[in-house]
């Protein structure tokens, strides 16, 4: 008599509610792969990172200059380092973008723009300046917001004149007036944004949520999924039908979409990495990328 195979549960800290996640589970490939994946919705990077250095979760989806500020400097916002890896590619930005309230006077804005940002030496921080100098924006003050979900929040109320929006959060966004101002893959491509991370030496869990998600991504690009998406992304990010196709357009998209394989794109990570010296330049960051150092799990 055969033994059931033993499920593994895995807890995900993620900003926004993964699509392709919840593709991944209906398909049956987590199954497949021996796994149980519960999301835990986190804050802020710093709230997501405080929770994989204690265990709380198991792995996340994250920027990777979060791993990079996680593994490598001691002045990242928690004060300390740990082993995080990147463990799989998942996207190239999904519309990662700067965003304006409409009530927002271009080009010269009388007083100074409120900038939302998760916090602000952060990846998508770190886009937003760049963005902000490319469209003529000089004069800005900063506020931290937390994650994608509650800066479109801020946006929409009022709170912020400006903030990074991507993952669906965007295209809510345009759909209630909010003026898209220059898209990060265009102004400074290629981009990585988003990667499956977690913390070693133990990542047999993560690397089969890993394989699981890259052949959920592939199937997505193939076409294969169509149906699918839509569901869970009316269901998980609340997109009404038109807005899912237009996500769904978005996931497709070669230049700031799914990465088909999950492979890490080296160019990719130096944009990100630069990004952050640009506007960070002492951080003991020569030859992050190097193989010897560990940050991407081979």
């Amino acid at each position: 008599m055969s033994r059931a195979k033993q499920s593994t549960s895995l807890t995900l800290g993620a900003f926004s509610p993964s699509v392709p996640l919840r593709v991944c589970r209906r398909l049956g490939l987590l199954d497949r792969h021996g796994l149980t994946v519960a999301e835990e919705p986190v804050a802020s990077s710093p709230a997501q990172f405080r929770a994989l250095l204690d265990g709380r979760v198991d792995a996340v989806l994250t920027s990777p200059d979060n791993v990079l500020a996680y593994r490598f400097t001691p002045g990242n916002p928690l004060g300390e380092t740990a082993d995080v890896r990147i463990v799989s590619a998942v996207d190239r930005g999904l519309g990662l973008g700067l965003y304006a309230h409409p009530a927002l006077r271009l080009p010269t804005p009388s007083s100074p723009v409120t900038a939302g940002v998760d916090v602000p030496g952060s990846g998508f921080a770190f886009g937003l300046y760049t963005l902000m100098e490319h469209v003529g924006l000089r004069e800005y003050q900063v506020e931290a917001m937390g994650s994608t979900p509650r800066r479109l929040e801020a946006l929409l109320a009022g709170r912020c004149d400006v903030t990074m929006l991507n993952a669906g959060n965007e295209l809510i966004a345009e759909d209630r007036g909010m003026v898209r101002l220059a898209g990060l893959a265009e102004v400074c491509g290629p981009y990585l944004g988003t990667v499956l991370a977690a913390k070693g030496p133990d990542l047999a869990a993560a690397r089969a949520l890993a394989e699981a998600l890259r052949e959920t991504c592939d199937r997505i690009l193939a076409g294969t999924a169509d149906t699918l998406v839509l569901e869970e992304a009316g269901a998980a990010l609340g997109l009404t039908e038109p807005l899912a196709r237009r996500y769904l357009r978005r996931l497709k998209d070669p230049l700031d979409g799914l990465i088909p394989g999950g492979g890490v794109d080296l160019g990719a990570l130096r944009t990100v990495l630069g990004l952050r010296l640009r506007h960070l330049p002492d951080e003991g960051l020569d030859g992050a990328l190097d193989p010897a150092r560990g940050l991407i799990e081979v």
